[in-house]
């Protein structure tokens, strides 16, 4: 398999962008200057860097934007006040996707979304299907992990009430466990490219971190996505790695049959994380769905 880099870091150069969304100021680069948008959803503990292989050929066929979701990157990271929805569930992060692309300047957008920004991106089809024209979704977490964690009520009483005990408890183990399981969505004998991990260490790492993923933490719940997969009718593209080991290669397998215009792509010889560890692959499943849409000639 071709594990080449496209390009070095074209987000290296690229000016940085802050928008006001919500309560978050939300850092993003934009690249291309097509009619229409694809916007980018990293996974957790990533940030928009995690694109920076594919970015070059996809600003050729439309505008392109990445942006560092909440608790990730340079976005701000919030402290909730108040007893109101938290900005760091997953239906308020759909919310601002949705809203992120009007404040672009776009009526809507294809999302290709990896792991938990598959999640989101499912989401937002969900909540507001007039804002999303495609789907792409990569190692996403649907019948797994974050979209159907949720701590029980009387723990998640307990850990409100000791909040300063547990979210210092929680950074202490992200920072212990941070660089292995990074390291676990990597599938080729190279292994995650060590200047990369510290870089997306660096990232994640920033501000009252801590204390905003311990938010996000408590904000998590069921989601229930199964039941209303059927409601999804626009064009979408599952991607997977075949030795995905944080979403198997068979939850993507499930989801693209449960999706009604979705196609497959399984990718040989590759972890969670495709766009990075096999970007020239990953770009060859993903130009003809481009195509499909138009976007290519």
């Amino acid at each position: 398999m071709h594990k080449t880099p496209i390009a070095n870091d074209p987000f290296a150069n690229a000016e940085s962008h802050f928008v006001e969304v919500g309560d978050f100021q939300l850092h993003y680069k934009r690249l291309g200057s097509g009619p229409r948008l694809i916007l980018l959803l990293h996974g957790s503990f990533l940030s928009l860097r995690s694109w920076r292989h594919i970015i070059a050929p996809l600003a050729e066929t439309a505008t392109l934007v990445a942006f560092d979701r909440p608790v990730c990157g340079r976005t701000s990271r919030p402290l909730p006040r108040g007893k109101g929805p938290s900005p760091y569930a997953a239906e308020s992060q759909a919310d601002l996707v949705a809203d992120l692309i009007t404040a672009l300047g776009f009526e809507k957008a294809i999302l290709i979304g990896h792991s938990t920004g598959g999640t989101v991106s499912v989401l937002t089809a969900l909540r507001h299907p007039e804002r999303v024209e495609g789907l792409v979704l990569v190692g996403a977490m649907i019948f797994s992990g974050y979209a159907t964690s949720e701590v029980p009520k009387p723990v998640l009483v307990g850990m409100r009430a000791l909040k300063p005990l547990f979210w210092r408890f929680m950074r202490f183990l992200i920072g212990r466990l941070y660089d292995p399981a990074l390291k676990k969505f990597w599938h080729g004998p190279e292994g995650f490219p060590e200047a990369d991990l510290a870089a997306y260490r660096a990232d994640f790492m920033q501000g009252p971190w801590g204390q905003a993923f311990f938010e996000l933490f408590l904000a998590s719940h069921k989601l229930d996505l199964d039941p209303r997969l059927p409601e999804i009718a626009i064009p979408t593209l599952v991607v997977t790695g075949d030795h995905d080991r944080a979403v198997p290669a068979e939850e993507s397998r499930r989801l693209a049959a449960r999706l009604p215009q979705a196609e497959l792509a399984v990718i040989p010889e590759c972890g969670h994380m495709p766009h990075e560890e096999t970007p020239e692959a990953f770009l060859e499943a993903l130009n003809p769905y481009l195509r499909r849409l138009g976007l290519m000639g």
